[in-house]
């Protein structure tokens, strides 16, 4: 069976029993640090790193070592678990979206900086559908379409850019888009599903705190780790 790569937020390293027997192995490339845990199936990257003490926030992360350090750990696939917030009302927390698009105006980071290299950004479909496939076949409800809307961070959306991104997108988050764009670029399938943590800024009358987002991701985390074992059921 081929080792599936998988980036994912710190809650699913705490929560995964997926991870036993993992070594612990710190990756150096041309992009910069990485580190996975590993073991004979998955390759998983903590995308804010795993120090505690040392949380990397979303603008800091450099998906380019991350992706390149998949690959060179043979990664067949790539999986984002990505924690998001929703964009309209009745996509609510606790609910995991399947994107089939994102939205990133922002400057991306990129793999080829002095080279002409131009990619027509997208989702993996294959990876997509077997997530699917593994949702229905571990009893895990998924919206099975949506798009993605990735923002700078490390700060939250005013109110008002919420109501501007919702005229366009389902989900907004820091980090899903940048992975996608560079996974493309080194020729790695990769899709995502988005946990739903929280409704965006001003979506509902109680005020957003990073507590409450934390919380929802905890809630959803359990739900994440059952789709990556369903998807690792499936094989190559």
């Amino acid at each position: 069976m081929a080792l599936l790569g998988v980036i994912s937020g710190t809650i699913i390293v705490e929560k995964s029993n997926l991870l036993k027997n993992c070594r612990n192995v710190a990756i150096e490339n041309e992009f910069g640090k990485s580190f996975a845990f590993v073991n004979d199936k998955i390759a998983l990257i903590p995308r804010h790193g795993n120090d505690p003490a040392n949380h990397i926030l979303p603008h800091s992360i450099n998906s380019r070592a991350n992706l390149k350090a998949l690959l060179d750990l043979g990664a067949a696939e790539v999986v984002g678990i990505n924690s998001t917030g929703s964009l309209k009302s009745n996509l609510h927390p606790g609910m995991i979206v399947i994107p089939d698009d994102f939205i990133l105006l922002a400057a991306a980071p990129a793999v080829h900086q002095n080279k002409a290299v131009h990619i027509t950004p997208s989702l993996n479909d294959k990876v997509r559908r077997k997530l699917i496939t593994a949702a229905g076949n571990r009893g895990v409800p998924v919206i099975q379409q949506g798009t993605y809307w990735q923002t700078i961070g490390p700060r939250l959306e005013t109110k008002a850019e919420i109501r501007m991104m919702a005229n366009y997108a389902d989900l907004v988050g820091m980090t899903m888009a940048s992975e996608a764009v560079i996974a493309q670029e080194l020729d790695l399938p990769y899709a995502s599903a988005c946990s739903i943590d929280n409704y965006g800024n001003g979506l509902t009358e109680k005020p957003l705190s990073l507590e409450a987002i934390l919380a929802g991701a905890r809630k959803n985390a359990d739900l994440m780790i059952q789709l990556i074992q369903g998807y690792l059921e499936l094989g190559s």
